[in-house]
């Protein structure tokens, strides 16, 4: 399996490097939990529940590819979606194995197939790494992409390595706010609020990030991991406007360990009005128990936020295997 290597950038691959310091990645102006938070956490958990198995039938085979504008979004589960428009098929943070641990035999285990089998994928032109967290770098999965598909692949910094060691050749390693063409596209690093680790020696040593995609029909947005902080404001002002928003909503419990790295469902909402996603689909629930919020918690305060509002239809969630087209 694939580490992450200890990542020293210059001025060709950041800028002024203001969330790097002393050989690790920082969030600016966001204090970081310690240890001793950690215990505390651990030592007193209450778990919400959970199904040990869901039963579901995978969804239907995506079509080859899909022309034109229109946009067809097909939820995997976990953060894996699949984009389908103009020819191109992306994949988000692709996640096929049993467990997402750094040993097959331990570590959070799904609760639920995934809602594509693998072989029904289309040819996948392109991958979006969020972070090198084992539910978003998938080792096992990646490896599978790299020999079966050869995308080309977009990253945060200190993962190209790490990417190329699984057999990918074209990967484009990025820092937040720089951007990449593929074809007509512009491909945009941005800023998340989270952090790194594939180990207990390694933490924050690769970055981690969103990605927005600039595409002539309507910007698209993959949050990956982060908790609710400014990005979103600065997204807005930067790209004015999306076309969809995929944002993490689950994984935030308690929030008072969670709340600086996952967002809460009602800051889900929050966060696609700020930046007026004319869609958002909710990822980062429901498969995974990572954190202390139960299975069905984060769709059921989800339902409760937006029952209310005006733009309550902008905010979708997708079963895994569903696919929907989006205006």
């Amino acid at each position: 399996m694939a580490e992450a290597t200890e990542v020293v950038p210059d001025s060709t691959k950041t800028s002024k490097v203001e969330h790097f310091r002393d050989g690790r990645f920082f969030n600016p102006g966001v204090g970081e939990h310690g240890f001793g938070d950690a215990l505390r956490w651990m030592m007193k958990r209450k778990i919400g529940p959970w199904r040990r198995w869901v039963e579901s039938t995978p969804g239907p085979k995506p079509p080859a590819q899909v022309e034109g504008a229109t946009l067809r979004v097909t939820f995997v589960n976990h953060s894996t979606v699949l984009l389908q428009t103009e020819g191109i098929n992306i994949l988000t943070d692709p996640v096929w194995s049993r467990r997402v641990s750094p040993v097959s035999f331990t570590g959070p285990e799904r609760h639920r197939d995934p809602g594509i089998r693998f072989e029904d994928l289309p040819a996948i032109h392109c991958l979006l790494i969020s972070h090198n967290h084992y539910d978003h770098f998938d080792a096992p999965t990646l490896k599978r992409l790299a020999a079966s598909h050869k995308p080309v692949v977009f990253c945060p910094l200190g993962l190209a390595e790490p990417l190329r060691q699984l057999g990918f050749r074209d990967v484009r390693e990025l820092d937040w706010w720089q951007s990449e063409a593929l074809g007509e596209w512009g491909i945009d690093c941005v800023p998340a609020q989270h952090f790194s680790a594939r180990t207990p020696w390694d933490r924050n040593r690769t970055l981690w990030c969103g990605w927005v995609i600039e595409a002539p029909q309507g910007n698209l947005y993959f949050a990956g991991d982060t908790g609710f902080c400014e990005v979103f404001a600065a997204l807005r002002e930067r790209f004015s406007g999306f076309r969809l928003a995929l944002l993490p909503m689950g994984a935030y419990e308690p929030e008072w360990f969670m709340g600086p790295i996952h967002m809460t469902p009602e800051q889900a909402v929050e966060a696609r009005a700020i930046l007026d996603a004319e869609t958002a689909i909710g990822i980062h629930f429901g498969t995974f128990a990572l954190a202390d919020d139960g299975e069905t918690e984060p769709v059921e305060r989800l339902q409760r936020a937006l029952q209310d509002r005006e733009d309550r239809d902008k905010f979708w969630i997708l079963q895994e295997g569903e696919a929907r087209p989006v205006p």
